[in-house]
């Protein structure tokens, strides 16, 4: 059967998460800037009847406001089809996510900004390790009163054993979040109101820290080392790459290398996904899916460094008693072969 796109432009993905860290509202903000639909439900409002959630549409869901089984929905992004599954944050639900995770190709683990690392996130994290499922994180409600995303990503790198590559640090948090850094391609992203689908400002790295002040030193702290934390990306993701890496040893420091004109976007995104795709890297991003801020910066990062079915390898193949036998390639000449995870009747 004809594909309608070829297979690079697919992406599987899932999201996973301790409870209550915004799994759906992540989910629900996908398929709106997407086009897949053009209302968002939020899911404290299905508690009062208003409706239900794309992927939370069981009545024990609504009424709860939490996953109860996981949910696969499709979209389109920048001309790549992303197929997405809801999964639960609940540790009686855990078995939806193992299930799910079997089957996937990368996943999206979302983080409390304010609870950090949670004991179902490194279950879940287990889960990712033993498929081989290659991650982004995304530290979210960077809008909440006590967000603090540096003890986070300590927390990713300490207790999750995570290669985290910083791609983007927020600009503030609580009231005061204004906005993300994005440290891949040098430009930081500031809004222009704190209302839900605000536009926001594209400016140069160098020049965030005239626009920005924060009551917070630990906020203005994040500012003043913007040109430090990129330097580190870049060279942490370089690392992916052996000709790139000689290249920037052989230039001194990252400054001469991108001054000497070997350097581009587009090599740094190509070290990061390779880095990702085989799990040697984890890249890291923030936002506020409930202020629909930093989602759409999100998908882009789907597209970028997820792989795309069969990139991570292929289909293995067991005999009648569950012993791996071989391995499919996944190849559109090669015999159609299907695993049903997951039956609803």
């Amino acid at each position: 059967m004809a594909r309608q796109k070829p297979l690079s432009l697919y992406r599987n993905i899932g999201i996973i998460a301790h409870i209550d860290a915004g799994k759906t509202t992540t989910t629900e903000r996908v398929l709106y800037y997407t086009g897949k639909k053009h209302q968002i439900v939020d899911v404290h409002d299905t508690k009062d009847g208003k409706g239900s959630t794309t992927t939370d549409y069981l009545e024990q869901e609504r009424k709860r406001g939490i996953t109860i089984q996981s949910a696969a929905v499709s979209t389109e992004w920048k001309g790549h089809q992303i197929n997405v599954i809801d999964t639960p944050g609940h540790v009686d639900f855990t078995i939806e996510v193992n299930r799910s995770l079997r089957v996937l190709d990368g996943a999206v683990v979302v983080f409390d900004g304010v609870a950090g690392v949670e004991p179902q996130t490194e279950t879940n994290w287990r889960l990712a390790d033993q498929y081989n499922v290659p991650r982004v994180c995304y530290v979210n409600k960077m809008d909440r009163i006590g967000a603090n995303f540096a003890h986070c990503v300590k927390g990713i790198k300490e207790r999750l054993g995570a290669n985290a590559l910083l791609c983007q640090v927020p600009l503030g948090s609580h009231d005061e979040f204004v906005g993300m850094a994005d440290l891949v391609a040098g430009v930081g992203y500031i809004w222009k109101g704190h209302d839900k689908d605000s536009p926001w400002d594209t400016v140069p790295l160098a020049e965030i820290a005239g626009k920005v002040k924060f009551e917070s030193t630990a906020d203005n702290e994040w500012v003043a080392n913007l040109a430090k934390l990129r330097e580190e990306t870049i060279e942490k993701a370089l690392e992916m790459d052996d000709e790139a890496f000689d290249k920037l040893l052989n230039a001194g420091d990252v400054d001469t290398y991108i001054a000497s004109g070997d350097f581009s976007l587009e090599l740094l995104k190509k070290c990061i996904r390779k880095g990702c795709v085989q799990g040697k890297l984890v890249p890291v991003f923030c936002g506020s899916s409930y202020r629909n801020k930093g989602v759409q910066q999100l998908l882009d990062a789907v597209v970028d460094y997820m792989p795309y079915p069969g990139e991570n390898g292929g289909i293995a193949m067991v005999d009648e008693d569950g012993h791996i036998i071989g391995e499919q390639g996944v190849i559109d000449e090669a015999p159609a072969r299907a695993l049903a995870f997951k039956v609803i009747l």
